[in-house]
């Protein structure tokens, strides 16, 4: 994986009041009179409030939109195809379950890039696996590493980490239990926000695979080409299905905006990812994504029958 830039994280802002009541010189008993900073921390609270019930009512409205849609690319069969296809960009294969234990520096800026999913070293995804791993199996043969992978994080060192971080990488990874987390991770991160996003732009299997694909590379974040902010910049130039546009014009727009940010940050680096795969499925109006598929990915050929 050759992600840029670090995960995208909510933030609550707190806001720090200084309070202070003047007291009238009249008489003790009379009430105290709110300072102009208790009032204002009033409105900022009472704001936050509302703005935290609007997004939960929004998010419940998606909810309903999305449980009255097809199962598309969360139904098992086309899950089990999408970890397939995504498995041949980043280890080069299609049985993604051998590749648990794959560890390696791409030298792509990322550091460690590791596991099912590509988890790295250096954009925060692969800390948060160990960390909650580690809240689970506190025993487990990665845990001694946290405070070097907290270090490294954002950045591509292996300060704290060589020689022995991808041995254990690779001993653990034989452990079932971190095998489900990492399943884990990889749905709650990437699988499950693309897919959810890709349904209420009003796209089918094929473009939610699309998300899916593009948030593994280019990583959940806002920077200019994560997959947030690649969005954006469709938005601006087509349609979404969900807004009256045409699925395969917007999708074409997607992939042409990817592709120029992929090139951007690696100008040397393949992108068969979209050219002869994605986009292959797309001219062939394979929508839904069904099999049988035949693509390429860097000079490789792949069939799934």
């Amino acid at each position: 994986m050759k992600r840029a830039g670090a995960l995208l994280l909510a933030a609550v802002p707190v806001i720090a009041t200084g309070v202070y009541f003047v007291l009238p010189t009249d008489s003790a008993d009379a009430p105290v009179a709110p300072s102009a900073a208790t009032a204002q921390s009033a409105r900022e609270d009472a704001k936050d409030r509302a703005e935290e019930k609007r997004d939960a009512e929004e998010r419940a409205e998606d909810d309903a939109v999305v449980a009255g849609l097809p199962a598309g690319l969360a139904a098992p069969g086309k899950k089990e195809l999408a970890q397939r296809l995504v498995a041949s960009a980043e280890h080069s294969t299609t049985d993604w379950r051998t590749t648990y234990g794959a560890i390696e520096d791409g030298g792509d800026g990322c550091g460690y890039t590791a596991g099912i999913i590509g988890f790295c070293t250096g954009t925060h995804d692969l800390l948060m696996l160990v960390e909650s791993y580690t809240e689970d199996h506190p025993d487990n043969g990665l845990a001694s590493y946290l405070p070097a992978l907290r270090e490294v994080d954002g950045s591509d060192s292996h300060e704290g980490l060589d020689p022995g971080f991808t041995a254990a990488w690779e001993a653990e990874a034989e452990v079932p239990a971190f095998r489900e987390a990492q399943e884990a991770e990889r749905d709650r991160i990437y699988f499950e926000p693309a897919v959810r996003l890709a349904k209420l732009d009003g796209l089918g299997t094929l473009g939610q695979f699309v998300y899916f694909d593009a948030m593994v590379f280019h990583g959940p974040d806002t920077d200019a080409d994560g997959f947030y902010a690649l969005r954006e910049r469709t938005l601006k130039q087509a349609k979404t299905p969900a807004a009256g546009g045409s699925e395969k014009e917007y999708l074409n727009a997607f992939l042409d905006i990817r592709r120029e940010a992929m090139l951007t940050r690696y100008p040397d680096r393949d992108t068969s990812r979209v050219d002869t795969a994605q986009r292959r499925f797309l001219e062939a109006g394979n929508l839904g994504l069904d099999t049988p598929l035949v693509w390429e990915m860097y000079g490789d050929h792949y069939r799934l029958p």
